[in-house]
């Protein structure tokens, strides 16, 4: 009798783990977007990010309570993932620094143009983003991309819905100033 309810327990496991693998793959572009966000956009960080959350849920290291929506809670594993990737870079980075005894470069800022064509206004936009604090860039992509709610989005990030909304309106109140310097009118 053991073997049979074993055999069953896999059996059930192994359609639970199929409907969360369909699941997890019909919002993957959303999840692709998000880990891009995460690791400032640069692709090949975001695709290493995205496939070590992958492995977190496959191994049982991430597991899915059902305290939010699925796709809620993948991206917080995302991020927490990405935020380990981060400080893992960081220490290394110091590390090397300390080593070779350098210092680091600061990056060149970006002159914005005033032209309004599209990919311009979305270069001018990514500049925009990138002028904001993390927590207020990280929840204006959660609402604007990917399209979750304030609460939603405070939920992935592991903060309260009114801390939230205060970093939310900031955000837009600073990204609208900024853009507007630019000379982006809104649409």
């Amino acid at each position: 009798m053991l073997e049979e309810s074993t055999l069953m327990h896999t059996h059930e496991g192994r359609a639970e783990s199929a409907l969360l693998e369909r699941e997890l793959e019909s919002f993957h572009d959303a999840s692709f977007g998000w880990a891009l966000a995460c690791c400032g956009r640069d692709r090949d960080a975001a695709q290493d990010v995205l496939q070590t959350a992958y492995l977190r849920v496959i191994e049982g290291r991430a597991r899915f309570l059902g305290d939010a929506t699925l796709r809620t809670w993948f991206f917080g594993v995302v991020r927490k993932v990405a935020a380990e990737r981060r400080r893992r870079h960081a220490v290394r980075g110091a590390a090397l620094l300390r080593w070779f005894g350098g210092t680091p470069q600061p990056p060149v800022a970006a002159t914005p143009e005033t032209s309004t064509t599209d990919a311009q206004r979305n270069a001018l936009l990514h500049d925009g983003l990138a002028r904001l604090s993390s927590r207020q860039r990280e929840l204006l992509h959660l609402v604007f991309y990917q399209e979750l709610t304030v609460e939603e989005a405070a939920n992935v990030l592991g903060i309260t819905v009114g801390s939230a909304r205060t970093h939310y309106a900031r955000g837009k109140t600073r990204l609208k100033t900024w853009l507007s310097g630019a000379g982006v009118e809104p649409s």
